[in-house]
C-alpha cells in the first residue's frame, strides 16, 4: 500500500460521528489513510462523480438514504469501486443481499479490528494491482522511456533490456516489492537502484546483501534494538527500515536468507509493521522493498530451503535480467566504456581495440557477464604498452572455458605425456590432422565464424583463410 497521501482515500459513511471517529482513528493507526468520514450519505454520490476512492465503508442504517441504496448506486454507476458493509445489523437475510449487490465484505458492529484492517487491506492491495497493471499496458505499447535518466548507469543497446526498463517505469510508483533475477554480475543493484529512482520517493536508497546473515544479526541490522536488548546493546540502534523511510530497502542474495530470517521479512511484508530486538510495541515500516536474487528460488521452494508464501509476496512484480550472452549488441557500447574508464583509472592512454576483438568476445559465453568483461578490460589496459590493444587476456578466457590448454609462460622441464583436456589412442596423429581438427574444433565452437574462431586460435583471419584453403 503507498504512504499516507499518495494512496486514493477510504471513504468511511455512517451518520454517528463516534463511529466515525473511532474508525478513522483505528485505520489510521494501522496506515490506512487518508480516510474521508462522511455522515451524510447523500454526499457519497456527489463525491464519487469527483474522485474515486479504493472503498467505501457503508454502514447501512442511516436516516438520509439507507446503505442498500447507496450500494445500489454505486454497483451501477461506479462498478469499480469497491464496498465493504460495517453495520450494526446483524441478520443473514441482510448480508445476503448486500453480497448480492456486490458488497465484497459484511462486518457486523462491534467489528473485530483485526477483521476489519485485513479486509481493507486487501481492497486496497487489489485496486493498486489494478492501476499498476492498467499502468503497465499502457507502458507496454510506449516505445520510449519517459525518464531515460534513470538508467543512464546501465549501458546497453539491447532491445530486451531496454523492455525490462519500461517494465521497472511502470511499476516504479507502486509500493509492492520487487524481485530481481538474474545471473551473477548482470547488474541487478544498479536495477534496483534505478527502480527507486523511478519511484521519485523522498526517502534513502540503502542497500544491504543479507547472504551470511544469521538471524539476529538479521533483525537487528534490518529493525535496530532498543537498549539493552542484548549483551552489549549500550544504545538504542536504528535499523536500515528505518533508515529507508519513505525509500527503497534493496536486499541483495535474498535467496540465502535462512528460514528464520524469512518469517520475519514476509511478517514485514505483510502487516508492514516490525518490532526492534527488545521493544514489544510495533512500528510502520514505509520502505518500499526490492530483492535480488541470482538462484532459483522456486528451486530452492522444493528443497524446502525457501518459503513459499514469501516468495509470492516478494515476486509481486518479477524482473529477469538477461545475461550478456543474450544481448551481443552490448559487447561494443559495453567495451569501449571500459577501455575509457580502465584508462583513466590506470592513468593510460586508451587503446586502440583490433577489430577482430568483437567476434572473439562474440564467441564467448561470459559466465561472470558484464563484472567479467569490465575485469577482462582492466586487465588487459594494465597489460598495455601502446598502440593496439593485446587479445591476450581475452583469448585466454575464451580458451579457458573452450577447454583447450593455454601456452606456459614458462617452457616446463619435461614434456608432459598428453597437454590438458587432450588424449591419444594407439594411433598418434601426425601434425597435419591436429592441426585439420584444431582448426574444425575451433570454426564449430565459433559457429562458422572465421575471424572469432582464428582470434581463438591465436592466428590472424589471413593466416586461417590459407590453412583452410590448403
Amino acid at each position: 500500500m503507498g504512504a499516507e497521501g499518495t494512496a486514493a482515500p477510504l471513504f468511511l459513511v455512517d451518520d454517528e460521528p463516534d463511529a466515525l471517529q473511532g474508525m478513522a482513528l483505528t485505520l489510521q493507526a494501522h496506515g490506512l489513510g487518508p480516510v474521508r468520514r462522511i455522515q451524510d450519505p447523500r454526499l457519497v454520490l456527489e463525491l464519487l462523480r469527483e474522485e474515486q476512492p479504493d472503498c467505501v465503508v457503508l454502514d447501512l442504517t442511516m436516516p438520509q438514504l439507507s446503505g442498500e441504496e447507496v450500494l445500489a448506486h454505486i454497483r451501477t454507476h461506479h462498478p469499480e469501486v469497491p464496498v465493504v458493509v460495517v453495520t450494526g445489523v446483524d441478520l443473514v437475510a441482510s448480508a445476503v443481499h448486500c453480497m448480492r449487490l456486490g458488497a465484497l465484505d459484511y462486518l457486523v458492529k462491534p467489528v473485530d479490528e483485526q477483521r476489519l484492517i485485513a479486509s481493507l487491506r486487501r481492497v486496497r492491495e487489489t485496486m493498486e494491482l489494478s492501476r499498476e497493471n492498467r499502468v503497465l499496458r499502457e507502458a507496454m505499447v510506449k516505445r520510449d522511456l519517459s525518464h531515460p535518466e534513470v538508467f543512464e548507469r546501465i549501458l546497453t543497446a539491447s532491445p530486451a533490456l531496454l523492455g525490462v526498463f519500461r517494465y521497472v517505469e511502470a511499476v516504479a510508483p507502486s509500493s509492492q516489492p520487487v524481485l530481481i533475477t538474474g545471473e551473477t554480475g548482470t547488474g541487478k543493484e544498479l536495477l534496483a537502484r534505478a527502480v527507486h529512482d523511478a519511484s521519485a520517493r523522498p526517502g534513502e536508497f540503502v542497500a544491504v546483501n543479507v547472504a551470511g546473515l544469521d538471524d539476529q544479526l538479521f533483525a537487528d541490522t534490518l529493525f535496530g534494538h532498543r537498549k539493552g536488548a542484548f549483551t552489549g546493546a549500550e544504545g538504542r540502534r536504528a535499523g536500515l527500515i528505518e533508515a529507508a523511510s519513505d525509500g527503497t530497502l534493496f536486499l541483495d542474495e535474498i535467496g540465502d536468507l535462512a528460514i528464520p530470517s524469512q518469517v520475519k521479512l514476509l511478517r514485514l511484508l505483510q502487516e508492514h509493521e516490525y518490532f526492534p530486538l527488545g521493544s514489544d510495541v510495533a512500528k510502520r515500516s514505509k520502505a518500499r522493498i526490492v530483492c535480488a536474487t541470482h538462484q532459483d528460488l522456486q528451486a530452492r521452494q522444493a528443497a524446502g530451503d525457501f518459503r513459499k508464501d514469501l516468495f509470492y509476496r516478494l515476486r509481486a512484480h518479477h524482473v529477469e535480467i538477461p545475461p550478456l550472452r543474450d544481448r551481443r549488441e552490448d559487447l561494443s557500447v559495453l567495451l569501449r566504456h571500459f577501455l575509457v574508464r580502465a584508462s583513466a583509472d590506470l592513468e593510460r592512454p586508451v587503446p586502440t581495440p583490433p577489430p577482430e576483438i568483437y567476434d572473439l568476445l562474440g564467441a564467448y559465453s561470459f559466465p561472470g557477464n558484464v563484472r567479467e568483461l569490465e575485469a577482462l578490460v582492466y586487465d588487459a589496459v594494465s597489460r598495455h604498452r601502446g598502440g593496439i590493444l593485446s587479445l591476450d587476456t581475452f583469448r585466454a578466457a575464451v580458451r579457458s572455458e573452450s577447454g583447450t590448454a593455454t601456452i606456459a609462460r614458462e617452457r616446463p622441464s619435461a614434456p608432459p605425456a598428453a597437454s590438458a583436456g587432450v588424449t591419444f589412442g594407439e594411433h598418434l596423429p601426425s601434425l597435419k590432422e591436429v592441426q585439420d581438427a584444431l582448426v574444425g574444433e575451433a570454426i564449430a565452437r565459433c559457429g562458422g565464424n572465421q575471424s572469432a574462431a582464428a582470434a581463438m586460435l591465436g592466428v590472424s583471419r589471413q593466416a586461417l583463410n590459407k590453412r583452410l584453403r590448403k
